[in-house]
């Protein structure tokens, strides 16, 4: 069951950031060319924060079941001198946690807007303050903060 929500998790993540960039994009040139707030745009932003929501429940799924959270939680004097494991335990959590509450505000605000205009720049707005946290705190290969492979 851990490996599936393993998984699940590397793979949604990417479904994250894809659609992320994608909104971003959409928010951006809809601002830039003054396009009207489409089906599509709305649509857009709905299955971001759709799809940023999923993420977040596969995570908490992840999180709870996590050795190396249970071993944080359990020794925590211990575990805090660890970065991995505090990485993974806090501040991995919080600022994911943190992306999908600015994501749905974002979300929520754009749909309320009355302009198209400001439909665009509050989607690109929140959309894109959300995916810097995000892409900041996954664990990239390349991350000077924890790293793993692409794809486990």
């Amino acid at each position: 069951m851990y490996s599936t929500l393993i998984f699940l998790h590397s793979l949604t993540r990417w479904l994250v950031v894809i659609s992320l960039i994608y909104a971003v994009y959409r928010g951006y040139t809809g601002l830039k060319f003054r396009k009207p707030f489409s089906k599509t745009d709305n649509a857009v932003r709905h299955w971001t924060a759709t799809i940023t929501h999923v993420q977040l429940i596969i995570g908490i799924l992840v999180y709870v079941q996590s050795p190396a959270v249970k071993y944080f939680w359990k020794h925590t004097g211990e575990a805090l001198r660890n970065w991995d494991v505090t990485f993974y335990s806090l501040v991995h959590a919080l600022i994911m946690l943190l992306a999908i509450v600015i994501v749905t505000i974002g979300s929520a605000k754009a749909k309320r807007m009355e302009s198209d205009s400001a439909k665009f720049k509050t989607m690109l707005l929140w959309f894109l303050l959300a995916f810097l946290l995000i892409f900041s705190a996954i664990p990239w290969p390349f991350s000077p903060f924890s790293n793993r492979p692409y794809f486990r």
